[in-house]
């Protein structure tokens, strides 16, 4: 290390400040890595000074430590040194999407009557790029296989399909012949499967599929906050400083064909069978949970995993309050531990609230 050259962050590594402890996220290698609130406030406070600087402003009383936290960044590529800092400009936290919907969840079950096609054509007029379908109960293979062959003769804005659905004797098949034939589909997650396993993508396909044995019986699994969701991209990262992570430019069509923001929220704006998505989209009480921010959220504004985690509205620790921390949430940011969410006695009430009991009494 040259501890006479001013160092800098590379721009692509972003600190985040949490209650208890920091993060620093690497957004182009999707990396991120715990560290004391010590060292963020020496980052963020000393930023274009040399290490030796650095000591001297502390007295050299804690040389040492410091060599360490520098060792452990200049190790790790967090940073460089240079004797023209000012000449790197400081990265865009701004995010745009030119789309009135940028994704959808479309529901469906044993019941589901609703038009599915029709559904899609007006998607394409929202400009509409990512699909989830999510399959509940009984496999709808018809169904699906025609949304995928809608998809693959029109003129469709649809870029990207993923789809959730039951395990059944010839899924294997179904999917080996499915994904020759639709190029869109890039992810299947097949659950209340006999095995888990997990199928990468192979050659010029893009389908990953996993096969789990969990099962997933209505949109009550949706919510939950975990480790294994966290995403440090710069689309997803900056998206999450500006709006909400989950329900940004998101519109979603329950399995009884209820217009919803997510499928898991108790109010919609009317039914796909007498209402236009386009009409409801553009109103304000539609819009609105678009800019709930992890920066706006009870607790989650103290995380420092704020900005690279998901978000729920659907389900919340205080129902009462639209700025209320996900209830399927176990992390504690003050204490930095992780519990069992469906096991703390004070989401009881919650929990009865929404109705998860059957949810939460599962092994």
């Amino acid at each position: 290390m040259k501890s006479n050259i001013p160092f800098k962050l590379f721009v692509n590594c972003v600190l985040v400040k949490g209650a208890n402890r920091s993060t620093i996220c690497d957004l182009q290698r999707n990396d991120v890595r715990v560290i004391p609130n010590d060292l963020h406030d020496l980052l963020a406070e000393n930023e274009g000074k040399t290490i030796d600087e650095i000591k001297k402003q502390y007295g050299n009383e804690f040389d040492e430590i410091i060599d360490e936290y520098f060792q452990f960044l200049y190790y790790n590529e967090f940073i460089f040194f240079s004797k023209q800092v000012d000449i790197f400009p400081k990265l865009s936290m701004e995010w745009a999407d030119s789309t009135i919907i940028n994704n959808c969840i479309l529901d469906i079950d044993e019941n589901s009557n609703y038009n599915i096609l029709n559904v899609l054509q007006q998607l394409n007029d929202l400009q509409c790029r990512y699909l989830e379908i999510r399959n509940f109960k009984s496999a709808k293979i018809e169904v699906i296989s025609n949304v995928l062959k809608f998809l693959k003769e029109s003129e469709s804005s649809i870029q990207s399909v993923e789809i959730l659905l039951p395990y059944f004797n010839g899924i294997e098949l179904w999917i080996a012949s499915t994904q020759e034939k639709y190029v869109r589909l890039h992810f299947v997650r097949v659950f209340k499967s006999p095995f888990n396993k997990n199928i990468a993508p192979k050659g010029d396909h893009k389908l990953h599929v996993m096969f789990t044995k969990q099962d997933y019986q209505n949109e009550l699994c949706c919510g939950k906050i975990n480790q294994s969701f966290f995403s440090a991209n710069m689309l997803a990262f900056t998206e999450s400083v500006n709006f909400n992570s989950c329900l940004n430019k998101k519109l979603s069509i329950d399995r009884n064909g209820n217009i919803k923001n997510c499928p898991s929220m108790q109010y919609g704006f009317g039914s796909v069978a007498s209402t236009k998505l386009k009409s409801v989209v553009t109103k304000n009480d539609f819009t609105k949970v678009w800019n709930i921010s992890k920066d706006k959220i009870s607790i989650c504004k103290d995380c420092e995993f704020r900005h690279i985690c998901t978000d729920c509205r659907a389900y919340l620790e205080n129902p009462n309050d639209h700025l209320s921390k996900p209830l399927k949430c176990g992390y504690n940011p003050y204490t930095s531990e992780w519990s069992d969410w469906s096991k703390n006695p004070l989401k009881k009430e919650a929990i009865s609230f929404y109705n998860l009991q059957a949810v939460t009494e599962k092994p």
